[in-house]
């Protein structure tokens, strides 16, 4: 199914928080890292089936979109940044502006989509595909409610990377989804945003990350590993240096394995290449920080393969988990402070001098795997199927995130229309992994 989806709007709101955000927490001074953060939202979708036996959709529908505004409200008190405004690069206003929620009916069945996933109809889900661009700049949160007329729903979120990266995006639905469940056993842990007394700012130009490196022309293919292939791939992976690659390691690495096959065929000359993979801070640093640390705890690791190297998994796996190593003695030994914060901020500048080089192919892998978004219960059961889709243009690029089973792979991964035409007939990744499998229903 690749046409335009029949939508109809039936309302769009601004959600403040339930309760008004305390004097002095209405303004939030962005950490470094925060600051590092292009201005995209980061897009996510769940997908739940009709409930039960239930018949009159229409009033379904309206019943679970008024619990899910009221819930939503009543989770911006604790993520108050999510309901504020973005103030130049410097902080973020918690003036309960509030964040946009759209209701949405779509007149087909959720089966129709989830049969044969399309990116282009995925992004119709998402509520910056059809928002006003202003209001998509100035929102740090928008959600739409999309409901099928089966009586399926899709929620689509879409959260300003300047507040949140994937571990705060999955505290902030777990908060949500137990709000609207409205359990009286359950305790929400509220998130704490103080990142800026941690990696403090710093009075020098900011290099934000090089987004444009991977923009341009591009084709987004998902592909997904069966837990059973990822053992295989694991198994194959395995080396004296690397005797227990894990499944990401293993995964991202036959990726851009083929990736760079793809690319060196095309050019007709091999290619250096570096890949950006991102890694959750939280539990590197001495002390560890919790998981309800809110805003951006990311680091990246820059592996690299020379173009005289060969492109052979278990060596591209050692270079993955060489770096991975070093990253985590790095920063156990990152002593809190504006001195970590110029070490950080030159690396950055460092990494964005490299990666600028044209004779350099650039890639960046975000891993969404074991965040146990599966989990988010708004009251209806946990969601059949999720998916992440990139809504601008953007090429080298992949994201992982668990199977609903957890134990299997599903990597969306946009490349250029030619390198992509080689990689999804490359016999060694459809050895592993099947292109476009069908979303759970």
């Amino acid at each position: 199914m690749s046409m335009p989806l029949r939508i109809q709007i039936m309302q769009r709101e601004t959600i403040k928080p339930s309760s008004p955000t305390p004097l002095h927490l209405r303004s939030l001074k962005l950490s470094l890292l925060d600051q590092f953060m292009p201005l995209v939202h980061i897009p996510l979708l769940l997908f739940y089936p009709r409930n039960g036996n239930d018949t009159d959709h229409l009033a379904k529908a309206t019943e679970r979109s008024l619990l899910l505004k009221t819930s939503l409200s009543e989770a911006l008190t604790h993520f108050y940044p999510f309901a504020g405004r973005l103030k130049e690069n410097s902080s973020i206003e918690c003036d309960d502006h509030g964040a946009e929620y759209i209701e949405a009916r779509i007149h087909c069945i959720l089966s129709d989509i989830l049969k044969k996933p399309d990116t282009d109809v995925l992004k119709q889900l998402l509520p910056a595909a059809i928002s006003e661009a202003a209001t998509a700049r100035d929102s740090q949160l928008l959600v739409q409610a999309s409901f099928f007329d089966c009586g399926g729903l899709a929620i689509g979120v879409n959260l300003s990377h300047k507040v949140a990266d994937a571990a705060t995006v999955t505290s902030f639905i777990k908060c949500w989804a137990a709000s609207a469940r409205r359990s009286s056993t359950e305790v929400v842990i509220s998130p704490v945003f103080i990142g800026a007394s941690i990696f403090p700012q710093m009075d020098l130009p900011i290099p934000m990350l090089p987004v444009d490196l991977i923009q341009g022309e591009s084709v987004t293919k998902r592909f997904v590993f069966e837990a059973p292939k990822i053992t295989a791939l694991k198994a194959k992976a395995i080396s004296a240096s690397v005797p227990d690659p894990t499944r990401v390691e293993s995964v991202t690495a036959l990726i851009w394995k083929c990736a760079m096959s793809a690319s060196r065929s095309n050019l007709g000359v091999p290619r250096k290449s570096v890949l950006s993979l991102g890694v959750n801070i939280r539990k590197r640093l001495v002390p560890t920080l919790p998981d309800n640390y809110g805003g951006n705890y990311v680091g990246s690791i820059s592996a690299r393969m020379e173009d005289h190297d060969d492109l052979e998994l278990q060596g591209i796996v050692s270079r993955i988990r060489k770096d991975l190593i070093e990253f985590g003695e790095n920063y156990a030994k990152i002593t809190q402070g504006d001195d970590t914060s110029l070490a950080i901020c030159k690396a950055v500048e460092e990494f964005g001098k490299m990666a600028m080089s044209k004779d350099i192919d650039y890639y960046n892998c975000t891993s969404w795997c074991r965040f146990e978004l599966y989990d988010a219960d708004f009251g209806w059961g946990k969601p059949t199927w999720l998916s992440t889709v990139f809504t601008i243009e953007l090429k080298n690029l992949m994201c992982l995130i668990d199977t609903r089973d957890g134990d299997g792979i599903e990597a969306c991964i946009s490349l250029s229309p030619e390198d992509m035409a080689l990689l999804e007939s490359n016999k060694e990744l459809l050895e592993f992994a099947s292109a476009n499998h069908s979303g759970s229903v």
